[in-house]
């Protein structure tokens, strides 16, 4: 790994306020996460907590080259996508506490963050769960003449699931407009990924179904909105799917459960050295982009939106037992009552002279 375009001029490749938006949503991702370590470690989040914390400058890169009429399906891990892509801190972090009024109704947690408003089709704790719903969205809209694409985000660990190759085929095989985004963190929960995958260059995986791809530094937020934007554009004109493959790396354990035996300190440390907040913050205060003070504020300002954050969660309420089962089925007609109740009858069961079930033909 190489430091993060470090020999390139910040202003030869970005406007000063698109650079310092890039920061600052970094920035956001990287508070809100630290925030959260601490409030699961007071009991006020549950379950399970994927870090993002290292990884930011992959959704702070992407998320702007996408319309407010794109699709975004995620993983688990999908705290700084939901802010990169606009949802509330309040809503994210009131769901990460299981009240009502966050952005799933608490329903989901942190690892279903899910917002139709925003187009955003959320987390899936399901390994490589998302990637087959990408393709059901994507070809939504293409069936129906809508000029959107559908970008969707997992790791290097979906790779190895049938999901991921089933997917892929059926996104060239029927030309949809999907950029697959794989965030290759090394680390398939705590399997190296040369422990679980003969070819480890993951985009030359994309071959054999004649997808396109490309590789990029996903430590480095600017290479990443440069191959975002070459990347949505191909999808959004020539209605094909393209993969790419952001090289990063989580700071943090798979999730707050993992104790992280499966690496060395000295390699995190190592790859420290390439944060990508840290390498961007000083590209821009060497070459005069910015001042420390314009950081500061940026600072200032993420930490008083984290703050009203919690204070909204804190503030919400949990949903009431009565609505328990409120989204787990649709709603039915009278006349689909009638369907359902008709092949249970066709499909009922019996009990046959010895007392076994048989069923009625």
């Amino acid at each position: 790994m190489t430091a993060a375009s470090a020999n390139v001029r910040p202003e030869s490749r970005v406007d000063v306020n698109v650079a310092l938006g890039l920061l600052k949503e970094m920035i956001r991702i990287r508070r809100f996460e630290e925030k959260s370590v601490e409030l699961y470690s007071l009991g006020k989040i549950r379950g399970f907590l994927h870090l993002y914390i290292g990884e930011e400058a992959i959704a702070a890169g992407t998320m702007p080259c996408f319309t407010t009429e794109d699709k975004i399906v995620t993983t688990y891990r999908e705290h700084g996508h939901a802010l990169a892509r606009g949802i509330p801190a309040g809503a994210i972090m009131a769901e990460m506490f299981g009240k009502a009024n966050g952005c799933s109704h608490g329903h989901g947690g942190s690892m279903h963050l899910f917002d139709r408003s925003r187009n955003f089709f959320g987390g899936n704790a399901i390994v490589g769960g998302g990637l087959p719903v990408a393709v059901g969205v994507a070809l939504s809209d293409k069936m129906k003449k809508r000029p959107a694409i559908t970008a969707c985000f997992f790791g290097d660990g979906a790779v190895a699931e049938g999901e991921f190759h089933e997917s892929m085929n059926l996104a060239a095989l029927w030309q949809l407009p999907l950029l697959f985004i794989c965030e290759n963190n090394l680390y398939a929960m705590g399997t190296a990924l040369s422990r679980h995958q003969s070819q480890t260059d993951i985009a030359k995986k994309a071959e054999a179904y004649g997808v396109r791809s490309e590789t990029i530094d996903g430590m480095d937020v600017l290479a990443v909105k440069d191959a975002a934007e070459r990347a949505a554009e191909f999808v959004r004109t020539e209605s094909m799917p393209l993969l790419l493959v952001a090289q990063t790396y989580r700071f943090r354990a798979h999730s707050m459960y993992d104790p992280d035996l499966y690496r060395t300190k000295e390699e995190i440390e190592q790859w420290k050295k390439h944060c990508p907040i840290n390498g961007f913050k000083s590209q821009l205060l060497n070459f005069g982009q910015v001042s420390k003070s314009v950081v500061a504020e940026i600072e200032k300002n993420v930490e008083e939106e984290v703050r009203s954050a919690v204070v909204f969660a804190e503030a919400g309420e949990l949903e009431p037992a009565e609505l328990l089962l409120k989204d787990v089925y649709t709603p039915s007609s009278e006349s689909a009552d009638r369907e359902a109740e008709k092949a249970m009858r066709t499909m009922a069961v019996r009990t046959d002279e010895s007392g076994s079930p048989k069923a009625k033909t």
